[in-house]
């Protein structure tokens, strides 16, 4: 029985099993470190979130629209039990008559800037722009009537405009119409009290704006406006045709909503884009008809605990959007790196393993551990640098201290300087390429494939002409019986 225990422990084939089971083992220190880099991921968006409640969220532009509230008056027969009329009963309704803009362009820049919660670095803006068009001549005709022979009083119309966050408006917006100055006040009246547009600001029409509107002109307008939000800026086209125009020296932006631009150039010194919307695209026009009567499915929910009212969302709109992306969100390429984390150790241990076969030496399982722990730790140590330097920054430094580490480590175990920086080349490589299949997301899929084709193309060459029974029958001992014949006959 010495003797089987003896030829197990020298068997090749039961160290690779050994190999094997280490690796699977070590997927749970792998696992720990996943779950610490979601666990600050999560945090991250936590942040974002205790930014967006306490300064400014993410922004959906709608507006500006014309608003006409009107009352509808007529006269309704009054009749008895039995049916027969008796006189006339007054009725009247309030409606509001929404006149879209004919043009509408916006004209802007969006100012980057970063505000940090903790250690996490969110990214704002500030938008700076002009919103110019015209609302089409006063038609009496065009507003809707219950009955055929009412009577329509009209009361004066305002200006509307809403964005999905108020509190980032950068002062009050400066709106000319007709050559009027008009100044907004606070909420849109005359609106359903589950109407999220509510909760907008509106600017009265008066002087020459207002008369140029009774006498059935065109009204051309100019909007100067400041606004802040976090990363995203959304536009919703409500125009027959919306365009817009707008730069930023962030060179990092992420184009989507319904509407992608259909120019946009980007560059080190920033992005600029152009956008171009026809209202025979997009039905935008009636999801905001939608929310000026209080039809939304948007739920009202509070931005806090605190006992503040709720701010009604402005719900799923057609919109053209640009964000400001981070160039290298530090947790999404750390949950990458560590989905290679397995096949990572397995090679590693696998040119270990091949040192240990033709190099004649015995390497113990707890060395094998130890690669494998140091391999792991890698992953969490550039966890915790990105958080405080540049993600390839954070790589190279991880990296650099497992190589050399691991030189210093196999110098020992493997007899020799020459075979313990061959062994942290090998390792360096390895890092080399991972950092590859990092950097190219697009690719990452295709070098992945190559990178394991040709590690296990090489060690199929390398070992080719290895005879695997040999090797373990020289590990194994010579028995005592034999050797004693020998020694007598001397």
């Amino acid at each position: 029985m010495p003797a089987f225990f003896k030829a197990l422990q020298n068997s090749v084939l039961v160290k690779v099993a050994g190999l094997f089971f280490l690796v699977l083992l070590l997927c749970i220190p792998l696992a720990e470190i996943d779950s610490i880099n979601r666990a600050r991921g999560q945090s991250q968006r936590e942040a974002a979130g205790e930014l967006a409640a306490t300064y400014a969220g993410r922004q959906t532009m709608v507006g500006p629209l014309l608003l006409v509230p009107y009352v509808e008056r007529w006269m309704e027969p009054l009749r008895n039990a039995q049916g027969k009329v008796i006189g006339q009963e007054a009725r009247s309704k309030e409606m509001t008559h929404v006149v879209f803009p004919d043009k509408l362009h916006i004209e802007g820049t969006m100012a980057p800037q970063e505000r940090y919660r903790g250690i996490f670095k969110i990214p704002f803006y500030t938008l700076n722009a002009t919103l110019t068009g015209n609302f089409a001549a006063y038609d009496p005709k065009a507003v809707a009537r219950s009955e055929a022979d009412s009577k329509i009083e009209f009361r004066t119309p305002f200006v509307a405009f809403n964005v999905s966050d108020l509190r980032g408006l950068d002062g009050s917006p400066a709106l000319a119409m007709n050559g009027e100055t008009l100044r907004f006040r606070q909420r849109v009246p005359g609106l359903a009290n589950d109407a999220w547009f509510a909760d907008g600001i509106h600017a009265p029409i008066t002087g020459a704006a207002f008369a140029a509107w009774q006498a059935g002109s065109p009204l051309p307008f100019d909007m100067k406006l400041g606004l802040v939000g976090q990363d995203t800026l959304a536009i919703t086209p409500v125009a027959e045709e919306t365009t817009a125009h707008l730069a930023s020296p962030w060179a990092h932006p992420s184009f989507g909503g319904r509407f992608l631009a259909v120019q946009r150039n980007v560059t080190p010194q920033g992005f600029d884009a152009h956008w171009r919307v026809s209202s025979l695209v997009t039905s935008a026009r009636e999801q905001v008809r939608a929310g000026l009567s209080g039809r939304s499915n948007a739920s009202a929910s509070a931005d806090d605990g605190s006992s503040v009212r709720p701010r009604r969302e402005l719900g799923a709109l057609q919109t053209f959007d640009v964000s400001l992306a981070q160039p290298i969100n530090v947790y999404s390429m750390s949950t990458r790196a560590g989905k290679y984390g397995m096949l990572f150790i397995g090679l590693v241990l696998m040119a270990a393993f091949m040192f240990e076969l033709f190099r004649k030496l015995r390497l113990h399982p707890v060395q094998y551990g130890l690669v494998g722990l140091s391999i792991a730790l890698f992953f969490l140590l550039l966890l915790a640098l990105s958080e405080k330097f540049a993600f390839w920054l954070s790589y190279a430094g991880a990296a650099g201290a497992s190589v050399a580490l691991l030189a210093v480590y196999f110098s020992a175990v493997l007899g020799g300087w020459r075979r313990g920086l061959s062994f942290a080349a090998f390792v360096a490589l390895l890092y080399g390429a991972l950092y590859g299949l990092l950097a190219s997301e697009s690719n990452a899929l295709l070098l992945g494939a190559l990178l394991i084709f040709g590690m296990l193309a090489t060690l199929m060459l390398v070992t080719r002409k290895v005879d695997w029974y040999a090797l373990s029958r020289r590990s194994e001992p010579v028995p005592a019986a034999s050797a004693a014949p020998a020694a007598t006959g001397a």
